[in-house]
């Protein structure tokens, strides 16, 4: 058990959101709740009671009110809030407590000055932006796709393109051309915004060869608008329209199509592991729910918060932090590289303070990063109480990977004592967390305090049956409204049920290795998968070796990250099979590096390739990483893989005498 780091105030129930929605549960349902637990277990048994209450608590603004909660109690095909039709952006853009004149977007980077938004002038810059889709023959349904990083505009852009009922989708401009193309050309969208460049720190960093070539791979495309963000004095290409031109002046009144609770809002995507990345496809009301409940009722955000988790558009963070305003917060979007200081005429330089010093200028409430991140500041020797006052923040989110109990340790003796360390666990899948923190309960290190209301989290053991206090597969036994509608391009739903209930029929798999304890806290050792994490960002394998498979001189390859127990970056080793004759050199160690940083990201290049003669695989011509990965952490060969299921079980003796030459003697 770990140490108690923080313990909740003895008035939190007087003073937290969840203390409100309790006395309303007393108030206006007749429910009385001792504790989280009973509160929690009450959510994941009675779901039209719970989920119901979240709709009328939080006062959802309907055109037509559902007919029932729950149609059908099953997964996949629960049927959420029949007959109900409702707008994402209407309820954001309702930002209850706030006036006109209150600042709801704080935006700073290192491409241009900050820029805020008013609650008065972000409504206008949704209208504007709006009638300009429609303009370009946008209607519901169509989809809406931005090239952009974390900065207003693509913000702007995801409330209108909902406000009318299109489908919008986001990649963040340091994503590669195949990236990009591997994930759109599966949604075709008709409209594309981009921006022609940015920068990271003090690097310029141009993109107007990747739009072109974007542009060249999408002839769904009708519409290009650019936005000069990395020179706003530049000529918008041929046959583009301009950010300015898409928001002129316009007497269209902001309006907002009504639509069915789970029409598709945006698309997000999987990582790529096997194949290319999966279309996730979530809905108006689903995404809703789940963000008024996540954001109000355990990250306790309000009107008087300002919301900071830094994120890119490629993260489905950025789609968690920009439902903020829903519930009345301010948001605070930061677009560069977070371990810098880049100032206007000064050479940039490594500091970790650069995050700390901006959640203390823009008076953030609520600071949200990656574990890593904090595990890198910890080892940098870094005390952000001593770099910028924090005296503001009472809330510290950490994800991306999980946090050992050093990590926590060091926010409360170097960040805060009396913040609220909320760890937190869940997925693009469901967009939201799974499990993570709640005013009502202490914060023990090492340990995610809860499971979220309405997610029935379980751990299953090999067997299949629920565990406590024992490593098992996480699950959820109950659907919950922002599972996804669906993927794209899946019409009888096969590619859907594959992904997450084929292990456990009915029962939702989600491919994490989780340890419950008796009193509901959580421990997430990571992935029960292949996919690379590497800086809290996942990796896919598949779209990895598309490009390195790519190339002439290379026949084969597997990749694997070796973690860093101490929270570094850790290890990402790429093995190449050549084509025959060849041997591996410093000139195709560039040229493989090249490859991998410009189709896909710096992320995905090696920090070291070797040449081995085969990839282990198995029977189906499956590649192995994850026995490939044990080998090289110490694991005997006969442990790691069973070899009567692969097609070439020699080719494992290569790696463990790689294992073998590297350990230290």
């Amino acid at each position: 058990m770990g140490d108690v780091l923080w313990t909740p105030p003895a008035d939190v129930r007087e003073r937290s959101r969840i203390g409100g929605y309790l006395r309303w549960l007393r108030e206006h349902r007749g429910l009385d709740f001792a504790d989280y637990d009973a509160l929690w277990r009450w959510s994941v048994t009675d779901l039209d009671g719970f989920w119901r209450s979240i709709w009328d608590h939080f006062e959802v603004v309907a055109h037509t009110p559902p007919t029932a909660t729950l149609a059908e109690r099953r997964m996949p095909g629960a049927r959420w809030f029949p007959g109900a039709t409702l707008n994402y952006a209407e309820n954001v853009l309702r930002m209850p407590g706030r006036a006109d004149g209150d600042p709801v977007v704080i935006a700073h980077g290192q491409t241009r000055a900050p820029v805020t938004l008013t609650a008065g002038e972000l409504r206008e810059q949704v209208r504007r932006v709006a009638a300009g889709l429609r303009r370009l023959g946008v209607t519901a349904g169509d989809r809406v796709a931005a090239y952009a990083p974390n900065i207003p505009e693509t913000y702007v852009l995801l409330l209108a393109t909902a406000s009318l009922g299109a489908i919008f989708s986001s990649c963040a401009p340091e994503f590669g051309t195949r990236s990009v193309t591997d994930r759109w050309q599966q949604i075709a969208p008709t409209v594309l915004v981009a921006v022609d460049g940015y920068r990271y720190g003090d690097k310029p960093v141009d993109r107007r060869a990747e739009v072109t070539a974007i542009r060249a791979a999408l002839p769904s495309l009708r519409h290009t608008v650019g936005i000069g963000y990395l020179d706003p004095a530049g000529v918008a290409p041929a046959g583009t329209l301009s950010w300015d031109e898409l928001a002129a002046p316009t007497d269209e009144p902001l309006a907002f199509t009504p639509v069915p609770f789970d029409h598709p809002l945006y698309v997000l995507y999987s990582s790529g592991t096997t194949g290319l990345p999966k279309p996730i496809v979530h809905g108006h009301g689903g995404i809703l729910l789940e963000h008024l409940k996540m954001l109000a009722l355990h990250h306790d955000l309000g009107p008087a918060d300002r919301f900071f988790w830094f994120t890119t558009t490629g993260w489905m963070m950025w789609n968690f932090l920009v439902s903020g305003p829903a519930v009345g917060a301010t948001i605070v979007l930061f677009d560069g590289n977070p371990a810098v200081r880049a100032e206007p005429g000064r050479p940039a330089e490594p500091d970790l303070g650069e995050l700390w010093r901006l959640a203390a200028q823009t008076r953030s409430t609520y600071f949200g990063t990656s574990a890593p991140f904090l595990l890198a500041c910890r080892k940098a020797g870094l005390v952000p109480s001593e770099v910028a006052d924090l005296s503001a923040l009472r809330g510290v989110g950490s994800t991306g990977a999980p946090l050992p109990a050093e990590g926590f340790t060091w926010v409360y003796e170097t960040v805060g004592t009396d913040l609220q360390l909320q760890s937190l666990s869940g997925g693009t899948d469901v967009c939201t967390g799974f499990v993570g923190g709640v005013p009502l309960l202490p914060v023990y290190a090492g340990e995610i305090a809860c499971r979220a209301l309405g997610a029935k989290v379980e751990a299953r053991s090999a067997d299949g049956t629920p565990v406590i206090g024992e490593l098992g597969e996480l699950v959820i036994t109950e659907p919950m409204p922002s599972m996804p509608v669906g993927f794209w391009n899946d019409p009888d739903g096969v590619r859907y049920r594959e992904a997450y209930f084929d292990v456990y029929p009915g029962v939702w798999r989600h491919g994490d290795w989780i340890t419950i304890n008796a009193r509901g806290g959580c421990v997430i050792t990571g992935r029960s998968d292949a996919t690379l994490n590497r800086g809290g960002v996942r990796l896919g394998t598949a779209e990895f070796y598309s490009v390195v498979e790519g190339l002439d001189e290379v026949a084969d390859s597997v990749v694997v990250h070796l973690e860093d127990d101490e929270g570094g970056a850790g290890e990402l080793l790429l093995f190449v099979v050549l084509a025959q004759g060849l041997e591996l050199d410093d000139p195709l160690r560039a040229t493989i590096c090249r490859e991998l940083r410009t189709a896909l990201s710096p992320r995905h290049v090696p920090d070291e390739i070797h040449q081995v003669r085969a990839v282990p695989r198995t029977l189906s011509a499956k590649k192995l990483e994850v026995p490939v990965k044990k080998i090289l952490t110490g694991t005997p060969v006969d442990q790691a893989a069973a070899k009567g299921a692969l097609a070439n079980p020699e080719s494992l003796t290569a790696f463990a005498t790689f294992a073998q030459n590297r350990a230290p003697a």
